[in-house]
Parts: structure tokens; sequence; C-alpha cells
């Protein structure tokens, strides 16, 4: 049986965010998919010192939970380094910077709240 809201990564086109390098990213809920209103989650695949330059995203908060790997994460002039099984939280409008330093890709999961969708008018530089 398959059904409209079961997701398999293999199943969503991968794409490179903006303002991202060494970066590929799977939305797996979302508004063209499950018809997500309030929240959008993406699967991030980051190699090795790749991951987001400095930027912020208007009205929008994040959370990463890293599944495999380690990165190095700064929001709002405070660093810390992630190993995988943790989770860090991006407010509104903070400037963020996350960077992999594992010599594995790291493998992140990625929710928003309400649904950024790539839009350029959700990210400040």
């Amino acid at each position: 049986m398959t059904s409209k809201y079961l997701i398999r990564e293999d199943s969503v086109q991968a794409y490179s965010p903006a303002n991202h390098h060494e970066t590929s990213n799977r939305r797996l809920i979302g508004a063209d998919n499950v018809g997500a209103k309030n929240l959008e989650m993406i699967l991030g695949t980051i190699s090795r010192g790749g991951g987001a330059l400095p930027h912020a995203h208007p009205g929008l908060e994040q959370v990463c939970y890293l599944l495999h790997g380690t990165a190095r994460v700064e929001v709002n002039g405070e660093a810390f380094d992630m190993v995988a099984g943790d989770t860090c939280f991006f407010p509104a409008d903070a400037m963020h910077v996350f960077s992999v330093t594992s010599d594995e890709p790291a493998r992140v999961l990625v929710i928003y709240g309400p649904p950024y969708g790539e839009h350029p008018d959700r990210v400040r530089r």
C-alpha cells in the first residue's frame, strides 16, 4: 500500500540551496508533497568544509538535528561544536553559520517554521 504521507528519501529530488556550498538538500516534508502549511523538513548532506554561509531568516525559526558527522555552529555570536545526536536552534532573525568538520559527509535534519521554501525574501546575509 502506498500513502501520500509516507516519504522515501530517494523519491525526493535533491537540490543545492542558495548561500550554501558542498550541500545537497531534499525537502522531505513541505507544501508540494504532503500539503504541510506550518512547517517544513529538509534532509541535508554536506561535505567536509561545506555548509551555510553567514545568514539569517527573517521571521522564521530553524532547528538542526545532526544525524551523522560533526559540525561547527555559530549563532548570534555564540560558537559550539556538534556531534551526531545533537540539536541546535536558530531563532528567527538570528545570524548563523553551519560548517561540517568531519571527514565524512554530515547528514542533518532541518525543520523550519513557518516553511522556508527557499524564498529569497526569507534570507538575509
